[in-house]
């Protein structure tokens, strides 16, 4: 008998991608074994006054290039090839849609975000299209959901140990991992980014590149590699 497959979903503007993501991906996967995680840009957050800084191509270019060294990672456009705000319940029930069950989905937020759960569009409805795992986060234990959700504390399960493999039909729960995540904000590396100060800490070498040699939140582009000696430059 084999079991079907179990998705985790992180969305975010990924403006950019760090090592605070894959901190929470990664924590999510080893202790609810999951599959696979789904990384989705979103095209126009809703709950940020302002848009992405940088374009919705490269946002999508530097997530792909992390799901390049992370196999169990999958770079997702379901939300930037859909015009207006990206709703979480309208990007769950579009992965309904191409076939995935509410209780293989799990999708990946922090404490601080889900403490303001009731002003999330269709609440309380989003909480049934699928698992929603919530990780702790700086300032914000995911301990402390139950007693500040007091109405959602009987749907609440805190995960000890890893390899908590959810049985197949569970009807969709909220899983609390109080498991410490790096405290780093796209805020932050956009602001260095801009300085010229250095985020070969806070994201992936790969993404450090990509945003120095395109000119990424108002650092200057790096100039082009020389090419051949006697020749034109490389591109």
């Amino acid at each position: 008998m084999t079991t079907a497959r179990r998705t985790g979903v992180l969305g975010g503007t990924f403006d950019p991608i760090h090592l605070g993501h894959l901190a929470v991906a990664d924590a999510a996967r080893r202790m609810l074994a999951l599959d696979e995680i789904l990384l989705i840009p979103s095209l126009v957050p809703p709950h940020r006054a302002a848009g992405p800084a940088a374009s919705p191509f490269h946002r999508f270019a530097m997530v792909a290039m992390v799901c390049a060294a992370h196999p169990y990672l999958v770079a997702s456009d379901i939300e930037l090839v859909r015009p207006g705000p990206s709703y979480t319940a309208d990007t769950l029930r579009r992965l309904h849609a191409a076939g995935y069950a509410a209780w293989q989905i799990f999708f990946l937020t922090g404490a601080d975000a889900f403490a303001e759960i009731a002003t999330w569009r269709e609440y309380p409805d989003v909480l049934s299209l699928a698992h929603f795992v919530v990780s702790s986060r700086p300032g914000i234990s995911a301990a402390e959901l139950p007693a500040r959700l007091p109405d959602l504390a009987s749907r609440m399960l805190t995960v000890h140990d890893e390899g908590a493999r959810v049985p197949d039909q569970t009807a969709p729960r909220v899983f609390l991992l109080d498991c410490p995540t790096p405290d780093v904000s796209s805020t932050d590396i956009r602001s260095r980014a801009r300085d010229l100060r250095p985020i070969a800490d806070l994201v992936p070498s790969a993404i450090d590149r990509h945003i120095r040699r395109h000119g990424l939140y108002g650092a200057p582009p790096e100039p082009a590699s020389a090419g051949v000696r006697g020749g034109g430059q490389l591109a």
